[in-house]
């Protein structure tokens, strides 16, 4: 752990290493991004309208950017841009930690950088990207961040990625997406113009607290788990002899209290897989057989 003393030369050998890599997204500054590949820019999905995007790289050179992949439930886009001499940022191959001294490196309107210094507040927090889904597994961490930094990069004290800062939580909290291994394989895809494959059930549930009163309401006992409002027609649902009013009460064993429980499942399992429900009185058991193509829940 540097001394207090030692912070203000480290903050300006991390920001000599990664400020070239960190850009402006937008033409009146929306957001931050960083260079993670020749010609690749990596920011949140937030942070784009439409398919083109005008970037700032440091110094002040601007290019109009394309977004090649994005990922609304992730809150990630990757943009295809001219990065010139931007260097790409190298990533940390270590998990952050409770403690980890981390730095956020963010564009401004102008093309400099700003840098600031906290440290690793928590692990394992959760947020709603802009589809509403829940993200999981995100930092939190304490190094202060202004407006239009979301999709800046937080760095160890060697200038690697440790994570995306996404989401402002106030009072001096912040949340990022880690550079994990799942997070990079999920950035190569959208660099590929590949975007996220997600299963599909195949309804519109209500929450476990609607299901329990309208049950009453028909004079049914209460059951906790997700009402099926609606089956799309030929769904994995509806192949799997789902029906409205049916009660989803566990996924492959799994628990489903509330919907994202329904969506992480969906993502975790291959089919085949069995939910259990209850229909009316009657506590049953549909197998789910094949998979459909990919799109929300």
């Amino acid at each position: 752990m540097p001394l207090p003393t030692e912070l203000p030369k480290l903050l300006g050998a991390v920001v000599d290493r990664t400020g070239p890599s960190v850009v402006s997204i937008g033409r009146r500054h929306r957001g931050s991004g960083v260079v993670i590949a020749q010609d690749r820019v990596l920011t949140n999905a937030h942070n784009v309208r439409g398919d083109e995007v005008t970037v700032t790289f440091a110094g002040g050179r601007s290019e109009r950017g394309r977004v090649g992949g994005i990922d609304i439930d992730g809150d990630l886009a990757v943009v295809a841009v001219e990065t010139g001499d931007a260097p790409a940022i190298a990533w940390t191959d270590a998990q952050a930690s409770l403690g980890t001294l981390v730095f956020g490196i963010a564009a401004t309107a102008g093309g400099a950088t700003r840098a600031t210094i906290g440290y690793v507040s928590a692990v394992q927090r959760s947020f709603r990207g802009p589809g509403g889904r829940r993200i999981g597994g995100s930092i939190e961490h304490t190094a202060p961040l202004a407006p239009a930094s979301s999709g800046s990069p937080i760095v160890d004290d060697k200038g690697r990625l440790v994570g995306l800062s996404t989401n402002r939580l106030g009072e001096g909290f912040y949340l990022a997406i880690p550079a994990d291994a799942a997070l990079r394989s999920r950035v190569e895809a959208l660099g590929r113009g590949e975007g996220p494959r997600r299963r599909r059930l195949g309804v519109s549930v209500a929450p476990a607290h609607v299901a329990r009163r309208l049950r009453r309401a028909v004079g049914l006992p209460p059951v906790d788990g997700l009402l099926v409002r609606e089956v799309e027609a030929g769904s994995l649902a509806a192949v799997a002899g789902l029906r409205e009013g049916d009660v989803i009460t566990t996924l492959a064993g799994r628990t489903i209290a509330d919907p994202d429980d329904l969506l992480d499942a969906l993502v975790e399992t291959e089919p085949p897989f069995e939910l259990t429900l209850v229909r009316g009185t009657e506590e049953m058991t549909v197998r789910v057989e094949a998979e459909r193509t990919a799109g929300d829940t």
